[in-house]
């Protein structure tokens, strides 16, 4: 047994192995850092056990304790001379990090506002009405960017062509809110999926964690992010324009709400496996043909030849006893496998 555990004392933490303090990615420096994992050995110390141990002025270990009792990293106790214990720090540092990412990620949107905001002709401030008429692709960009990095809970997406820039890119805003607990449910225009590199760019997303759907023609468009705001076309007939209509929340709103989810509840559902064994290669294949995909498009998102779709989707068939690719869809998901 050690020493110190005979004396009655806890060990000491060592120091960490690192560039700089250990703390200091959430904003406090070495004393804070030097203080909590002191507490975290010493528990119950009061401010002048810690001055001591550390060989600090006692108004300074206040202070920092004051610092670490505001971020949730320490407890005082209700006794006298005031006791300090340490929070755990697998749950406290964890949850400093969330809010210092959400602080980050809301400091991003700002700048990418007022950037916006310096550019001549650049849009006035969203306004306290009901709609409004974002204009140019640069402010539609910087939209939809700030409402996803704003976004807490869910975000609703319905993509059909045209697109923005001429083509689908990555929604690399989709990919950091998946990271920080966001749901995302995105509904797909079937044929859009055949656009170069779409289908690619949606199963990563899938991987990520958003939830896909397609339908087999599904020609609106829009983005609404926790029921209080969405983004959509002046016309969905129109070719792609660069305007958009910014909905606060309202009546209309909630209509787009219903909207998407009568359409979601008629979709097909896209699976993420991207798995080699036939089983799961099957599940794709019966996932991808379901979204309403040709064989043409199928064989290029899973790298095989036109040919072999056709061959294993007759042969997928002949096992589920049916006649018509319809009846196959209906009875592979009869059977889990969508």
């Amino acid at each position: 047994m050690e020493p110190d555990i005979l004396n009655g004392k806890r060990p000491a933490v060592g120091p960490v192995d690192r560039a700089g303090p250990l703390l200091e990615p959430v904003g406090l420096g070495q004393p804070d850092t030097d203080v909590y994992l002191d507490l975290l050995a010493r528990p119950r110390s009061t401010p002048a056990d810690l001055a001591a141990s550390l060989d600090l002025p006692i108004g300074r270990v206040r202070r920092t304790l004051q610092r670490l009792l505001d971020v949730g990293l320490a407890t005082r106790l209700v006794a006298s001379p005031h006791r300090y214990v340490a929070a755990p720090p697998e749950v406290a540092v964890d949850a400093l990090v969330l809010r210092r990412q959400q602080q980050l990620e809301q400091l991003r949107a700002d700048v990418r506002e007022l950037a916006l905001r310096l550019q001549p002709g650049s849009p006035p401030a969203e306004s306290s009405e009901l709609v409004g008429l974002v204009d140019g692709r640069d402010a539609v960009e910087h939209h939809l960017a700030r409402m996803q990095l704003g976004a807490v809970e869910e975000v609703l997406i319905i993509d059909a062509p045209p697109y923005l820039y001429g083509h689908p890119v990555q929604n690399h805003e989709e990919l950091r809110a998946l990271e920080r607990g966001v749901r995302y449910r995105c509904l797909y225009h079937a044929p859009g999926l055949e656009e170069p590199g779409h289908l690619n760019q949606v199963l990563h997303c899938v991987a990520a964690g958003e939830q896909a759907r397609s339908l087999p023609s599904v020609r609106m468009k829009m983005i609404i992010v926790d029921h209080r705001l969405a983004l959509l076309p002046l016309s969905f007939s129109a070719a792609e324009t660069g305007n958009r209509i910014l909905v606060h929340v309202s009546p209309l709103l909630d209509a787009l709400v219903l909207c998407f989810e009568s359409l979601w509840s008629r979709a097909t559902p896209i699976a993420a496996s991207q798995s080699a064994p036939s089983a799961d290669g099957d599940r794709r294949l019966l996932s991808l043909l379901s979204s309403g995909m040709k064989d043409r498009a199928i064989a290029r998102a899973l790298g095989v030849t036109e040919r072999t779709v056709s061959r294993r989707i007759s042969e997928l068939m002949a096992d589920l006893d049916v006649t018509t690719r319809f009846q196959a869809g209906v009875q592979a998901a009869r059977r889990g496998w969508l």
